[in-house]
Order: C-alpha cells, then sequence, then structure tokens
C-alpha cells in the first residue's frame, strides 16, 4: 500500500486550519501534536527523511519507517481559524503532557491558562496580596519558568546570573516570582560573580584577532542558597501586585533592604 504523502488541492481548500496527531503504528501512541495547514501534517516525513538533524520526534519518525511501517497520521479537528487551532493543539499537549510527547514546547498560552491545579487557578486568580516583612530581593522569572518545572531548575534560574548593586547584601531572602505570583522562597547564604565567559560579548565590527575584540559587560552575579524555612512558606501563592512598578522592566525589586 503506498503511503499518503499529500492531499488533494480540493481537499485543502475545505480543510482550512487543522490540529493533527502522528502516532506510531506499533503501540497506537500519538508521539506528537501540530497544527497548520495544507500539507503541514505530512512536512515530518519529509523533513525525516530529507535530512538527519537531531530531534526526537524526527528520530522516532525514521525508526517507524525503517521498520517498514507508516506513520498513523491523524486529523483532530478542522475548519478551525488560526486562533482556534492554536487553543486545540495546547489543549492536546496539555491533556497528554510533554513527557509522552516529542513535542519540544508547550501550545500557545499553556502557562497563562493551560491545564492547572485547582489551587493554581485560585493562585492566579485571588492570590492574597503579600505583606512582606523580611529584607527581600523579587526575582521575575516569567521567562524561565514553566508549569511543573522542577525545583532544582528553579532554583537555578532564580539564582540566576543578574546585573545587580551592593544593595543585594542587604536581603536575607530571595522570592522567585512568576506572573506577579511568588512560586519559591530562598534563603541567601551568598554572592558570587557569574564565571567570566557568562558575560563577555563580541564586537563584531572589531577584528577577531584586536585585543579589544571581547569586552566585559556589567558585571553579573549568582546567589547561593537554600529553599526558605517553614516560616516563610506562608508567601508562596500570594501576590506582588503592591510591589509592582508600572512600566518597569528590571527582574530585580528591593523589599526592606
Amino acid at each position: 500500500m503506498a503511503f499518503i504523502q499529500e492531499f488533494p488541492l480540493s481537499v485543502i481548500e475545505k480543510l482550512g486550519y487543522y490540529v493533527y496527531l502522528l502516532i506510531d503504528p506499533e503501540n497506537d501512541q500519538v508521539f506528537y501534536i501540530g497544527k497548520g495547514v495544507g500539507n503541514r501534517i505530512f512536512a515530518h516525513i519529509s523533513a525525516a527523511i530529507a535530512n538527519e538533524a537531531p530531534s526526537d520526534k524526527l528520530a522516532k519518525i525514521r525508526n517507524i519507517l525503517s521498520k517498514g511501517l507508516e506513520v498513523t497520521h491523524i486529523v483532530h479537528r478542522h475548519g478551525l481559524t488560526e486562533r482556534e487551532a492554536f487553543e486545540v493543539e495546547a489543549a492536546l499537549i496539555d491533556f497528554i503532557g510533554l513527557s509522552g510527547l516529542t513535542n519540544e514546547i508547550s501550545g500557545c498560552d499553556s502557562d497563562d491558562r493551560g491545564q492547572m491545579r485547582v489551587s493554581e487557578v485560585i493562585a492566579k486568580y485571588q492570590a492574597p496580596v503579600a505583606e512582606i516583612i523580611e529584607p527581600v530581593i523579587l526575582i521575575t522569572v516569567n521567562r524561565w519558568y514553566r508549569r511543573g518545572i522542577s525545583p532544582e531548575r528553579l532554583y537555578e534560574i532564580t539564582r540566576g546570573k543578574w546585573v545587580i548593586g551592593i544593595r543585594r547584601n542587604r536581603a536575607k531572602y530571595a522570592f522567585a516570582v512568576y506572573k506577579g505570583v511568588i512560586r519559591e522562597v530562598y534563603e541567601i547564604e551568598r554572592w558570587t560573580p557569574a564565571p567570566i565567559e557568562d558575560y563577555e560579548v563580541s564586537r563584531p565590527w572589531i577584528p577577531e584577532n584586536s585585543t579589544e575584540a571581547k569586552i566585559k559587560v556589567k558585571e553579573r552575579w549568582q546567589f547561593e542558597g537554600k529553599v526558605g524555612e517553614d516560616l516563610l512558606k506562608c508567601y508562596v501563592g500570594q501576590s506582588t501586585e503592591n510591589y509592582q512598578v508600572v512600566g518597569a522592566q528590571n527582574p530585580i525589586r528591593y523589599v526592606n533592604c
């Protein structure tokens, strides 16, 4: 039986945006969820055949093809607008979970409106406002935080490599803040300079062999510490809205220090 490699044009004209599943025929397990128009659903097979780029998805497809089998293609929903396709795709990825898929990232707006525990929904929309009395640095980690993040990863992105002044030494604690809600508290033991290679940048207009080829940007620091004691856990899940500065871009905010 010949593998289907594309839709007839008459079908494409009626499909609109759609959400599709790629399934392993040996165990009927979904291994990839995507969205698109036209022949997007078949593009992964072509990519797996045409190159050897390192990718869990492409490796999975190559393994299936090497056995003389065909990836099962399922159109889950069609006739959608682009926005609807984003929503359906995100919901399916949330339901199955990235750990069971070869997708590299969650769907659109998953961090804001995706699958949550009831406690997370309440924290998002009715988080009590924090009244912080300790000397604290609030560190916004919006860029790197993901739901289900491991404690080790959350610590790493919070301790960071920050451009931060000497005022840091007055703070006893660091709070990881995502979307205005405190996610974890850390007791700061000490600050250390970040490795120099992490804050060197190249200036492309200067010859590479020049002694001026690299310059140091502002020195960056990272803290070493541990998860805060039980008495500080009361802050987790509380809102920092009363400490926000309208229009501020700096991820660092000082409280009581």
